[in-house]
């Protein structure tokens, strides 16, 4: 099973998009770090310019020319309400709800492969039960054959016996093809092809006890909220809200940033007072300027925008505290569910193994008496039923049982494991 668990995490579709959202989060988040350095950009023009243009002497003149340009500028945020730090915070919080998610993800994997391949174990002790049962009617046909060569029996019980035979082939069959749709179910949950079949191992299962004690429903849920993804990225999301409401805030207050520039230009027809073209070097080192300085920018009306964002966040806050309510409440029900299932299995096990020792004990009165004529075959294929009913019984409260307390376990923080 681990393997199988192994394999499907490592290959599942679903898992790889929960990771390629994490990825995008983690874009994200550096991002957001990023916004809090100062930008640098730079910018080249060429220019072309005919007719009546502006000469260096700042008077126009009917010429044709060609124009360099260039420059560079800068800015940082000094001040924003705290906007950046809390975004990068906020954006953290996401990130870690996304691995909460991711964690989610592969915890269904497992969950449902677990399940997948305890129903395989289930489905192939049914079958191998269907198998001994016909074992021991092929049995019981070479006695009846012999019996009724002898004249000891009638031909009917024969027929009988034969009709209980073809009955338990069609049960076998049935058996058989439920065992290869429940690993068609597995095939599917690891994306494997039918053709690429293979036959799980069998493990050495846990055995169901009378005795046994299974943890209390309310101290599974009391650990499970401290440890389930469910429930950590429905937290998380909380507190990302509540960043995004101080984001919000932040927008009443003035900002405050620096900003710095440089621009230069060459022009192929600039002259000086006595007619000479300056060349390039003179006019990089003339036509220079630069600036820099602090701009504040002081919200006084805004159309109501920043009050709405405030109302929203506060009640996107309320949205996702509901959420969490919700997962907590779904977490709580699955574990009672799970709890009283396998309690419910536990009994009905305990039920079940008396069932079958009394029914194998009738059985075995009923074949002996069976054996010496002293009962028909319609009693004796009675008998039968009703063990094989009885173990398919046991069968199917052991599985129960061992798939809810691993279930359980799982919600109590054991992995699960066969």
């Amino acid at each position: 099973m681990q393997k199988c668990i192994d394999y499907a995490l490592e290959n599942n579709i679903q898992i790889k998009q929960q990771q390629l959202n994490t990825n995008y989060i983690e874009n994200q988040v550096s991002q957001a770090k990023s916004n809090r350095l100062p930008n640098l950009n730079a910018q080249l023009g060429n220019d072309y310019s005919f007719g009546r243009s502006l000469t260096y002497d700042n008077t126009y003149q009917n010429v044709n020319s060609m124009s360099l340009s260039g420059g560079a500028n800068t800015n940082v945020t000094i001040f924003n309400g705290f906007t950046l730090n809390n975004e990068v915070k906020r954006q953290e919080l996401d990130l870690q709800a996304s691995f909460q998610d991711l964690e989610k993800a592969k915890d269904d994997i497992m969950l449902n492969i677990a399940r997948s391949y305890l129903e395989i174990l289930f489905n192939e002790e049914i079958t191998a039960v269907s198998e001994a049962q016909i074992a021991i009617t092929k049995q019981q046909i070479d006695r009846t054959q012999q019996l009724v060569d002898a004249g000891s029996l009638a031909k009917g019980a024969l027929l009988e016996i034969q009709a209980q035979m073809a009955r338990e082939e069609l049960q076998l069959v049935n058996d058989q093809n439920t065992t290869q749709l429940a690993y068609l179910t597995l095939y599917q949950f690891l994306d494997l092809p039918i053709s690429e079949h293979f036959k799980i191992e069998k493990p050495v299962l846990p055995e169901v006890k009378a005795n046994v004690s299974m943890a209390n429903s309310l101290d599974v849920f009391d650990n499970a909220m401290n440890s389930r993804p469910e429930i950590n990225a429905a937290q998380l999301r909380v507190k990302s809200a509540e960043k995004q409401l101080e984001i919000a805030k932040g927008n009443r207050y003035p900002t405050l940033s620096f900003g710095a520039n440089y621009y230069n230009l060459y022009n192929n027809k600039y002259t000086n007072f006595n007619g000479q073209k300056i060349d390039f070097g003179s006019q990089l080192k003339n036509n220079a300027r630069s600036s820099a300085g602090f701009t504040l920018g002081i919200p006084i009306f805004n159309r109501f925008q920043v009050k709405n964002e405030i109302s929203n966040s506060t009640l996107q806050i309320y949205d996702y505290k509901y959420r969490l309510q919700t997962a907590s409440n779904v977490l709580r029900k699955e574990i009672e569910q799970a709890y009283t299932n396998a309690l419910a299995s536990l009994n009905r096990y305990i039920s079940s193994e008396k069932a079958v020792v009394s029914m194998v004990e009738a059985f075995r009165y009923v074949e002996e008496k069976y054996n010496v004529g002293m009962v028909n075959s319609v009693e004796y294929n009675q008998s039968k039923n009703d063990l094989t009913a009885a173990q398919s019984q046991l069968l199917q409260a052991k599985y129960e049982y061992i798939f809810r307390t691993k279930i359980l376990d799982f919600y109590n923080g054991i992995p699960i494991e066969l």
